[in-house]
């Protein structure tokens, strides 16, 4: 029953963030516990073991392409395929984060919504009247007096070994960790490495109607693991009132 409430929190988590950019399922692993050795196998045609139930031994991440939104602002990047954009946390530390939704800030540098600077550092110039990200994350600017766009910077994808490693922060934000690898950045398209869509955002990828029949089958297992130990509860008085 405790592990089918862990079960329903990582549903409830996903279902709350079905609407959040960029976002990764996660899904609830389960292992069995311990065995009661009755009759050791080998001591006879068969042994007798009674399991002990089961646990949560880990909550996985699914890193699954999520849907592509156009929102036609020039600003919004969405990354198809592998990869992460770097962004600098207050404390210098370096995090990764898979929503492209960029602003920029007073000192004109593209940002997060959050006001975290991406890695390596960007910066468009203030007269720019258009901006322009090329599939492979070269940034390029049309000023007042120019036809020609003038490249301004390059934006970089971050790939890990193994993604599942990575430590969730919260604000759509990730940490590496000692499981997930070293950080490997380059430029977009290459390496195995996404691609940048210019005025589009990644959605979740979760699948509400999929959620809602976890949620459902989660449900069930945990009435049906209540009405065991109830069931057992009776059986153990009765044959307590027996003797």
């Amino acid at each position: 029953m405790a592990a089918q409430e862990t079960n329903l929190d990582a549903i409830s988590n996903n279902l709350a963030n079905a609407n959040t950019t960029g976002y990764k399922r996660q899904e609830a692993q389960f292992e069995d516990l311990l065995y009661q050795n009755l009759r050791p196998a080998g001591a006879g045609p068969a042994g007798t073991q009674v399991g002990s139930g089961a646990r949560v031994v880990a909550t996985s991440r699914s890193f699954s392409q999520g849907s592509l939104q156009q929102t036609g602002n020039p600003l919004d990047v969405a990354i198809e395929g592998p990869g992460f954009f770097a962004v600098t946390r207050p404390s210098g530390e370096i995090a990764y984060t898979r929503a492209g939704t960029l602003r920029l800030d007073a000192q004109g540098r593209m940002v997060t919504t959050d006001g975290l600077s991406l890695e390596p550092q960007l910066t468009i110039p203030s007269d720019a009247t258009r901006v322009t990200i090329a599939p492979d994350g070269a940034v390029s600017v049309v000023q007042p007096g120019q036809h020609a766009p003038t490249p301004v910077g390059q934006l970089q994808l971050v790939t890990f070994p193994n993604p599942d490693g990575l430590q969730a922060l919260g604000h759509n934000l990730f940490s590496a960790t000692g499981a997930s690898g070293e950080p490997v950045s380059g430029t977009p398209g290459l390496d195995g490495r996404g691609t940048l869509m210019q005025g589009s955002l990644e959605g979740s990828n979760v699948e509400v109607v999929n959620e809602m029949i976890g949620l459902i089958r989660t449900q069930r297992a945990y009435e049906v693991n209540s009405k065991v130990i109830a069931a057992a509860d009776e059986m153990l008085r009765n044959a307590t009132q027996l003797r």
